[in-house]
């Protein structure tokens, strides 16, 4: 069979954290030919859609050690699947090549859906489960984000469309800095962004669970460093083996409908304490991480439940 991934550029991926490269790995591994692409490289013309595509193929189990051929235009009808798989931010390049994607014949099935990941991002698609969601508010109104913090005290607040930890800082009315916080997002950002209840529970970490087809199938601890608040591994995290809780599966089992009818096969979702934080549909990771603490294969998993 033929697979394509559309990814960042192969230079900008960590080896020993990114999740992209077990996947191809295990694809090479069932005697499969692989592609890697860039949004920005689509065309659509005549009706097929078209990417300036590289094989690639790894000399052994070492995810730094793959051979890449010249670069040539490949129509995408021919392959039998495309895992989409570049980091946000979810911005208009995303955007349009999830558009583009749908126009390709069904024989050729993306993961995750095109149109599923258009409507979910990561920090949007939790507002359909207010009950299993910390206080949260999207706005971009100062006025806003002062009656939420008289209400709920110390906040956090981030982008809408970052990812990685990226952006992140903590709201106190009693820190100096309050006021030039909320005016650096209203300056920076063109979108509103998110403000969400501090739980104090992320001191010992929050949970990433992974989940394919709805169902999950392993769980980490991402721990913080001392004297950080972001348990995120780009920001220094370190993880740990964790099992589910009753009340993670319990929010796995309010989530999974929207995940399958959504046809969103393979997620990553964030649990801190008892409340659902995100639900990453773009390019989940973790699975180098999860491999190491818990012996257990995601990308195998991934490619036994295709079909």
């Amino acid at each position: 069979m033929k697979f394509g991934f559309q990814m960042d550029p192969l230079h900008t991926l960590n080896y020993t954290t990114d999740s992209t490269l077990p996947m191809i790995l295990e694809s090479q591994k069932r005697k499969n030919r692989n592609y890697i692409f860039s949004p920005g490289s689509l065309t659509f013309k005549e009706s097929s859609l078209y990417a300036q595509a590289k094989e690639i193929k790894f000399k052994n189990d070492k995810l730094n050690s793959y051979t890449l051929s010249s670069e040539k235009k490949l129509n995408l009808n021919s392959l039998n699947y495309i895992f989409i798989r570049q980091d946000p931010p979810y911005d208009m390049e995303y955007i349009s090549s999830m558009h583009l994607l749908e126009q390709l014949s069904k024989k050729t099935k993306v993961v995750n859906s095109p149109s599923g990941i258009r409507n979910a991002p990561e920090k949007i698609l939790m507002l359909k489960f207010n009950k299993i969601i910390p206080p949260t508010l999207i706005t971009r109104s100062k006025k806003e984000i002062d009656r939420f913090i008289n209400i709920y005290n110390k906040s956090v607040i981030k982008p809408l469309y970052g990812n990685g930890g990226q952006g992140i800082f903590l709201l106190d009315k009693n820190d100096k800095n309050y006021n030039q916080i909320i005016e650096k997002f209203i300056d920076e950002e063109n979108t509103p962004f998110i403000v969400q209840k501090f739980l104090p529970e992320i001191i010992k970490g929050d949970k990433r669970i992974i989940l394919i087809n709805g169902k999950p199938v392993a769980a980490l601890k991402r721990i913080p460093k001392k004297n950080e608040f972001r348990s995120n591994i780009h920001v220094g995290g370190t993880t740990k083996a964790v099992e589910l809780s009753r009340n993670d599966r319990k929010i796995c089992s309010i989530i999974q409908e929207t995940l399958i009818s959504e046809k969103l096969f393979f997620v990553g979702i964030d649990i801190i304490g008892n409340y659902l934080t995100e639900i990453n549909v773009t390019s989940p990771t973790c699975i180098q991480e999860i491999k190491k603490a818990h012996k257990i294969d995601v990308a195998k998993i991934i490619f036994d439940r295709l079909d």
